[in-house]
């Protein structure tokens, strides 16, 4: 029996690994946008603590440094929040550009892949075809030989 192989083995491997590749730079995108709440989150956690401070600084004596300079430390959190929001937006985006490249190749590989196993149902078709033919002739052969015994014993 001949042993099947399928013709475009090697676009079907670059496949393979282009979407290993795919799934790492997702894996990537999704680690640097979650770097970039984890930033995100500690900007908002030291908004908090100004903001905290603040309210601390309105309850005992009031000193106009102290308010004028946390007020200032609240609107540079503002301004860097607003910064860092754009970078998880950036991010996210990152992401989804690298899902949806991964999803396209998921759907050439599996394309492939099914391309491949009609090949192998076709070559298993002439296999089988060949193989009926072969016992065909090996029977038409037999029944040929016993006739011509049985013609030249009468």
């Amino acid at each position: 029996m001949a042993k099947f192989r399928y013709r475009m083995q090697s676009i079907l491997n670059i496949k393979y690994q282009l979407e290993t590749q795919a799934k790492m730079e997702v894996g990537r995108a999704q680690m640097r946008l979650n770097e970039e709440q984890e930033k995100l989150q500690t900007l908002f956690d030291r908004k908090e603590a100004y903001m905290e401070e603040g309210r601390q600084i309105r309850k005992q004596t009031v000193h106009a440094n102290e308010l004028r300079d946390n007020r200032n430390a609240v609107l540079v959190m503002d301004e860097l929040i607003a910064v860092q929001e754009f970078e998880v937006r950036k991010a996210e985006e990152a992401v989804e550009k690298a899902r949806a490249k991964l999803t396209e190749i998921m759907q050439e590989r599996k394309m492939h892949e099914k391309l491949k196993e009609k090949a192998l149902l076709q070559f298993l078709e002439e296999e089988k075809a060949a193989e009926s033919k072969v016992v065909d002739e090996l029977t038409s052969y037999t029944y040929g030989q016993r006739g011509k015994e049985n013609g030249n014993g009468s």
